[in-house]
Parts: structure tokens; C-alpha cells; sequence
């Protein structure tokens, strides 16, 4: 046995919680992404997603992907920057930037090589990345492997993040990257606040809007549309795979900007292209995204109902302000139990442990979509409500 497996041969916390049979993770999931999915046979309400917009079994974006296959073929063959352009490309491309409200766009094969690239290329030993303690595992990363100088503040605390800045170099380049909505929390940046602080210490500023496309803003362009700051951000990353039902991620920006990511980001030079069926995907989600503007309505009007049945049947949810719900467990075992338990009562909602919470912060996170139902929401804070009173969370 070599050394790496010696070091992991006793790594068996999984194994521990598989034996309990709470394990939550790595379930198979065997139709559609829906408001109900077929899991062992039987079906289950989904409010796991990330599919704010209910879009991924959406016939039109279905037949869109196969005219893409029937044209384009299932693949491209290799990057962007060489032979793996199609013009669908190009074309999300120029729409996404209009859509957004900047003038160029980069389109990646994932969201998480977005932010895991596009940090990086723009900062040197020289500069500064400043993040939010809760921002997403790829904004992490993408710090992680730039040569700047990496700092944080806590959470959502402004009079922190002034106290990181007012150390720093006025002529230095500083960037803070932050989430527009945090994704376990559903909470939103204090971006008002954010750019005032930008100005006050000459910063850049970079939003994730992962989960804000399709929720918030005008045709759903955002938590910078949202606020109108859309002009005073940077640059602006989102994702394809939850509101927009494919896969995939871009950065918008000014032209200078973007240009000089093309030709310098190495997970869009060294990444093979999106297929053309998630291109062709998440080009059509767009279309249907700007011309329905009652999708978006009935998702906020499902989130406010929801939010109140789970204040009302006590509840510890948080700041949330979007269609992400936190319930609060706080214990890891339980927070497995809750999920195994409501799985069983109908109702697939995920755990959130470390790292992706604080220890003491652990909880089960509900999402909505577009296309649940009130009745849908009731029959799930029911069950999640007898679930949390049997293992003493709510009283």
C-alpha cells in the first residue's frame, strides 16, 4: 500500500452515517428535475434544487438541445480559444452581456472554472482579494490560486470589511469578490453598502449572481439589477445550471476586461467548450426567462408563503430573503436524521454541514422553484414541522 492510501485507509466518516442510515448524499435521482422526482421507486417533493425558475424539464429548452445534437454534434472537441467556437457560443455570449447590462461576456464550460479562472488571471502579487467569509467554495479556490494578497471579513459585516480596507494601499489594486445571494444562508450581499465602500477606498468589486439570475431584478438580471448597481459592479459572474436549466457559467464586464480574459484565463483557454446541447439549453432558458415574466412573479409569491408557514410554525430560518429557506438544526447528526426523516415522509431537502456552514450552523436547506404549488409547500412544512418536533429542534 503507497503512502496516499495509507494516509486515507481510515477515513470512514461517510461509512459511520451510512451505517446509522442517514447518509444524505449521492442519491439517485431516476426522472427529470421536477417539483416531484422518482427516487426508489416511489416519488418525493423536491425542494432540494437550484432550479428557481423550474426550467430543466421545460419541453422547449428539451427540443432546443436536441436540434443543437442534430447540428452540432455531442461535443466540440476542444477549447474555446482553438477549435471549439460555435456560433451558438458566440450568440450566448452577446446575449448574455445584453441581458446583464455590460458590454462583453466570456461563457465557461462550469460555473465553478469561472470563478476558480477568472481571479486568478486578473490579480498579481501586487494586488489585493478581499471576500466575504461565506462566499462560495469557487470564489474560495480562485482566491486561493492567486498570487494576490488574500483577505476576509465577516459575514455580511461592513464596519469589518472598512476595517480590512482602510490598511490597505489607496493606489493598490484591491477587488472584493462577494455572492449576491449567499447559497445556504439566502441571505443577500450588502451590496449598497459595498459600493460606497468601493469608492471611499478606490476597490473594484466582483458579484457571483449564481443564485441571483432569475430571482431577482428586472426579468430576473439580479441582485446588482436589484439594487441598480449593475454600472458600479465590475464584473458580474452567473451560472446556467439553476435558473437557466443547463450547465455552464460566464463573466460580464467591460470590453477591456474581457479581452483580456479571453486571451489569458486558463480555465476558459485550457477547458473544452460547453456541449452544444447546454449552450443551445441555456440560450433558450434566457429567451423564456425575458418573456415570462409571471414565472418569476409566482416564484416570489410561492417564497413569501413559504417563508411564512415555516416563521409561523416556529422555525429558525435566518435572514433569509430569497427562495433559499434555512432551517436551522444545528447538530450534525441531526441535521442527518432530519433529511433521512423527511425523505421518508416525502420531502427531499439537503444537508448543509461544514464546510459549507460553520459547525454550529448546520441545517437543512429548502429551496423553491417556479413551479411548486402552495399545496406542495404545505404538504412539505407539515411533514418537515412533525420531523422537527419529534427530534426536538422546534417546540
Amino acid at each position: 500500500m503507497g503512502q496516499l492510501q495509507e494516509r486515507f485507509k481510515s477515513y470512514r466518516e461517510p461509512q459511520k452515517f451510512m451505517a446509522m442510515d442517514v447518509y444524505p448524499y449521492f442519491r439517485e435521482i431516476t426522472s427529470k428535475q421536477g417539483t416531484e422526482v422518482e427516487m426508489g421507486g416511489h416519488k418525493v417533493l423536491m425542494f432540494g434544487s437550484n432550479a428557481y425558475t423550474g426550467l430543466t424539464g421545460d419541453q422547449r429548452i428539451i427540443n432546443k438541445a436536441k436540434e443543437a445534437l442534430d447540428r452540432y454534434g455531442s461535443g466540440c472537441a476542444g477549447s474555446r480559444f482553438l477549435n471549439g467556437t460555435l456560433d451558438i457560443h458566440v450568440q450566448l455570449e452577446k446575449e448574455i452581456a445584453e441581458y446583464i447590462g455590460k458590454a462583453d461576456c466570456l461563457c465557461f464550460s462550469t460555473g465553478f472554472s469561472v470563478n476558480q479562472g477568472v481571479i486568478p488571471a486578473l490579480l498579481n502579487k501586487d494586488d489585493y482579494v478581499i471576500c466575504d467569509d461565506r462566499d462560495h467554495a469557487s470564489i474560495v479556490d480562485g482566491r486561493r490560486l492567486a498570487f494576490a494578497k488574500q483577505l476576509h471579513y465577516k459575514h455580511n459585516d461592513m464596519d469589518d470589511l472598512e476595517r480590512v480596507l482602510q490598511k490597505l494601499p489607496h493606489e493598490a489594486v484591491k477587488l472584493i469578490v462577494v455572492d449576491g445571494v449567499f447559497s445556504m444562508e439566502g441571505d443577500l450581499a450588502k451590496l449598497p453598502e459595498i459600493i460606497e465602500l468601493k469608492h471611499k477606498y478606490n476597490c473594484s468589486v466582483m458579484v457571483d449572481e449564481a443564485h441571483g439570475i432569475g430571482v431577482f431584478g428586472k426579468q430576473g438580471r439580479g441582485v446588482c439589477d436589484h439594487f441598480g448597481l449593475t454600472d458600479e459592479v465590475d464584473l458580474i459572474m452567473g451560472t446556467f445550471s439553476k435558473s437557466l436549466a443547463s450547465i455552464g457559467g460566464f463573466i460580464a464586464s467591460d470590453f477591456d476586461t474581457i479581452n483580456y480574459l479571453r486571451h489569458s484565463c486558463r480555465t476558459y483557454i485550457f477547458s473544452a467548450s460547453a456541449t452544444p446541447a447546454a449552450t443551445a439549453s441555456a440560450l433558450e432558458a434566457l429567451h423564456i426567462i425575458q418573456n415570462e415574466p409571471e414565472r418569476i412573479a409566482h416564484l416570489w409569491e410561492v417564497t413569501r408563503y413559504a417563508l411564512e408557514k415555516f416563521r409561523s410554525a416556529g422555525f429558525e430560518i435566518g435572514e433569509t430573503e430569497s427562495p433559499i429557506i434555512p432551517l436551522y438544526v444545528r447538530d450534525l447528526e441531526k441535521t442527518f436524521m432530519v433529511t433521512k426523516r423527511a425523505f421518508d415522509e416525502g420531502v427531499f431537502i439537503n444537508s448543509v454541514i461544514p464546510p459549507a456552514c460553520a459547525p454550529q450552523d448546520t441545517l437543512v436547506r429548502f429551496a423553491l422553484m417556479a413551479t411548486h404549488t402552495k399545496e406542495q409547500v404545505d404538504r412539505a412544512v407539515e411533514a418537515l414541522t412533525r420531523v422537527f418536533k419529534e427530534l426536538d429542534i422546534i417546540k
